[in-house]
């Protein structure tokens, strides 16, 4: 039952110019699609766009039916909203078993809200819920009808980082063999749930590809930059031609800061630190370099302090080439 998605939307506001969504990727039955990519990219309207609250032109595919002309009501989907959209004078309760009242549905909405942990929230009202206790919640109530695609909106966003990790990890669980579509901005949580990851910047897929192939391999500085790579010019090497890959068109390589070498003996590059910034278990060292427009970023347990000159390698098995 794959969702063919092929579909062109302009929207338009009072004052702003208008803004163009186009998109065209499947996904493929019981698979996590990560719409990624950062604030006003259109991720949010592409989403939208899928679960019929826009027109649009294109077609919406799921299982060879096409449901562009259906309204939301009537293409089967589930909506997780970023800001949960529970019914503040209905219980917890109430608020799962509320789309069973119009879509016929055998799950059983007390043992979702177990499996989701907050079993013990039943007869609470949404107000009174924390925002994690709040998501999960709405999560049940998506699942209670049985979507055949399950569509999430940034469901972690507003939520404090133990909160978002802790359900981050409900959510690789959750989403295991459901068809669905989940839109953010967070590089680890795209990482981490998806099977494929789709790129957007200013209303255009600009990559799609496996979580490995993304992050990677990014198909341009832009989405290398937006996925934590270092991004430096071919020129800024005089004679690493191993590292192009034979690509002699390439304007840029890619590195990931986890794969740099600190203190390499046949050094690629070499530069000043300029910041060392802790990170839970690991530091985050920023290196200048002469001819390198970005800094260098590196990760490093024992790291050198500021102003030290250090020299940085390149592993050519993790170098990536790309064109701007």
């Amino acid at each position: 039952m794959t969702l063919a998605v092929d579909i062109e939307a302009t929207f338009t506001a009072d004052g702003a110019d208008a803004f163009h969504v186009a998109a065209d990727f499947e996904v493929d039955p019981g698979e996590t699609v990560v719409i990624l990519g950062p604030s006003g990219s259109g991720k949010t309207l592409l989403l939208e766009t899928v679960a019929g609250f826009h027109d649009h032109e294109g077609t919406v595919e799921h299982d060879g039916l096409v449901l562009s002309d259906r309204p939301p009501e009537g293409r089967d989907f589930a909506f997780v909203f970023q800001d949960y959209a529970l019914f503040p004078h209905m219980t917890v309760t109430e608020n799962v078993e509320f789309g069973q009242r119009y879509r016929e549905a055998d799950a059983n909405p007390e043992a979702l809200l177990a499996d989701l942990g907050v079993a013990d929230l039943t007869d609470r009202y949404p107000p009174t819920l924390s925002g994690g206790e709040a998501q999960r919640v709405a999560l049940a109530r998506a699942l209670a009808v049985e979507p055949t695609v399950l569509l999430l909106d940034e469901p972690l966003s507003s939520l404090d980082v133990p909160t978002r990790q802790s359900l981050r990890a409900d959510l690789q669980d959750v989403l295991a063999g459901v068809t669905s579509i989940y839109v953010t901005h967070d590089r680890t949580t795209a990482r981490a749930l998806a099977d494929r990851i789709v790129v957007m910047n200013d209303g255009q897929v600009v990559q799609t590809g496996t979580p490995e192939d993304v992050f990677e391999r990014p198909a341009s500085p832009l989405v290398a930059r937006f996925t934590g790579s270092n991004v430096v010019p071919i020129s800024a090497l005089s004679d690493r031609a191993s590292l192009l890959d034979g690509d002699r068109d390439a304007t840029h390589l890619t590195v990931r800061p986890e794969a740099v070498e600190l203190g390499a003996h046949d050094p690629d590059l070499t530069g000043t630190v300029e910041r060392v910034t802790r990170e839970d278990a690991t530091s985050r060292v920023t290196v200048a370099v002469e001819g390198v427009p970005e800094p260098i970023t590196v990760f490093s347990v024992d790291p050198p302090a500021p102003g030290t000159t250090v020299s940085l390698g390149f592993p050519p098995e993790r170098v990536a080439t790309c064109r701007a």
